[in-house]
């Protein structure tokens, strides 16, 4: 399996990670940011959007969107491990895999890229500011979600926890100055052990 996308980006993130807890053979090829590349025509022509990642399987199956491709992994080679047996169980895997998305990434986005990728001089401070607060609002639904599950699935790791876990250790190394959220902390203490999560997430600086 190809998969088209540099390691730094959250979205790719999410990718490795699942590739890493299935065991899954791969070549990531660097594209975006300052690689380049995904305008060109040929990355167009298996991704109209010019975004990362891109995956291309062993058969030539093309596929782009983040959360999309983990469920993908996770229905093709998942069984046993990352996907849910039970239906409700793996139903809300998908259900907090969409509120990364609907929630939980527009509130992280201004923050990283305020704190992150713009220089002190140029940062919009309101902004920023409103970005962590929306953040510690999203959090504290979490938080009270995981008080009485392990994951976000239930009681066992899964597909569902991959795409929060990448986009929570951005939150709590970018924003510090939160209210207690013990769940959060413990649940993130818990796949943030994962070997997977080491090499493919926590290993790559936030850039």
């Amino acid at each position: 399996m190809k998969i088209w996308g540099r390691n730094t980006s959250s979205n790719v993130q999410k990718v490795m990670w699942a590739v890493g807890e299935l065991g899954l053979a791969h070549e990531r090829i660097d594209l975006a940011g300052r690689f380049g590349g995904n305008r060109e025509p040929a990355y167009l022509a298996k991704n109209p959007n010019g975004l990362v990642p891109t995956i291309e399987t062993d058969d030539g199956f093309v596929m782009w969107e983040s959360n999309a491709i983990v469920r993908f992994l996770a229905a093709a080679h998942g069984e046993g491990s990352i996907l849910p047996a039970d239906l409700h169980a793996r139903a809300r895997a998908d259900q907090w895999m969409d509120w990364q998305v609907t929630k939980f990434a527009p509130a992280i986005t201004p923050v990283f890229f305020g704190l992150v990728r713009t220089p002190p001089e140029k940062r919009d401070e309101a902004v920023i500011a409103e970005g962590k607060a929306k953040c510690i609002e999203a959090m504290t639904i979490l938080d009270a979600a995981l008080c009485n599950s392990t994951y976000v699935a239930g009681s066992a790791f899964s597909f569902g926890d991959i795409p929060l876990g990448v986009n929570v250790r951005r939150f709590l190394e970018l924003v510090t100055d939160r209210p207690p959220l013990p769940n959060l902390e413990r649940w993130f203490s818990a796949i943030s052990a994962r070997p997977a999560f080491r090499e493919h997430v926590a290993s790559i600086p936030l850039s």
